[in-house]
This record gives C-alpha cells, structure tokens and sequence, in this order.
C-alpha cells in the first residue's frame, strides 16, 4: 500500500494524523496537513501590473490580413447594409435629446413639454436656423 505524503495522496491508504510527543505540541489541524504551503492561485499575478494601450484603427485593420481574404469575401470593411428595418430617431432641436413632440406651427421638436412655450417665443428666423440644421427648413406663412 502506498504512503500518504506532502505532495498528496499516493495510492489507496487512508491518511493518518502524525504521533502526538507531548503536551507541548499543538494540536493537530487535518487542514495544514494536507494543504500544500503555498496555494497555486493565491500567486501574484503580475500580468496586472502591464501598462494597457489602444489600438488605433488602421492598426485593428492591419492585424486582420484583409488583403488575405479572396475580393468577394465578406468583411466589416466592404459589407453593404440594407436600410433599417426602425423609424429614424428623432432628436429635439433645443437640446439634443430625444424629441418624443413636434410643434405643428413651426415643426420644431422639443424634448419636453417645459420647452414649448420657448419653441413658440423663438423669433422666426432663429426657427429657420435651427431646422437648417437638420436640412427641414421651411417657409413659414
């Protein structure tokens, strides 16, 4: 039959705790015994202490070897996308936020309703300017 060791159980015997020599001795802890002294996950990692970095794009493009890759194969650089099968988003022309009402005299969008009574004092040319953004200016009657 084999031995029970440090390094673990060797074969079928049943361990047994080391002799006791007097009352000097602590008492025996099953635990101590057959752990090993140093637990391989409780060593310091030291890949932690490495500085991280960004890759930029033309180096995120480089490293995926699409020049490789056959002309017809599908990749993130030339996949053509369909249209969106969602409604547009609409943002609110005062703010930026999403705009979930339009002002029917000057079709503006606000993001809330605090911000109508500002929507219907702007001046009519402020109006024109803020919908040029958006390329919905309109000629107002």
């Amino acid at each position: 039959m084999a031995e029970v060791t440090s390094k673990g159980l060797e074969g079928e015997k049943a361990a047994t705790p080391p002799p006791r020599t007097g009352p000097q001795q602590p008492e025996f802890c099953a635990e101590d015994w057959f752990l090993p002294s140093v637990l391989p996950f409780k060593v310091k990692d030291h890949a932690k202490d490495k500085k991280k970095y960004w890759k930029r794009l033309k180096q995120i493009v480089a490293g995926e070897n699409y020049d490789e890759l056959p002309p017809g194969e599908p990749t993130y650089a030339n996949i053509e996308a369909g249209p969106s099968i969602y409604p547009a988003k609409k943002y609110c022309d005062l703010t930026g936020f999403e705009a979930p009402y339009t002002d029917p005299k000057t079709k503006m969008r606000y993001a809330t309703a605090d911000l109508y009574p500002l929507v219907r004092s702007l001046p009519n040319d402020e109006v024109q300017t803020r919908l040029a953004v958006r390329n919905a200016h309109t000629v107002l009657r």
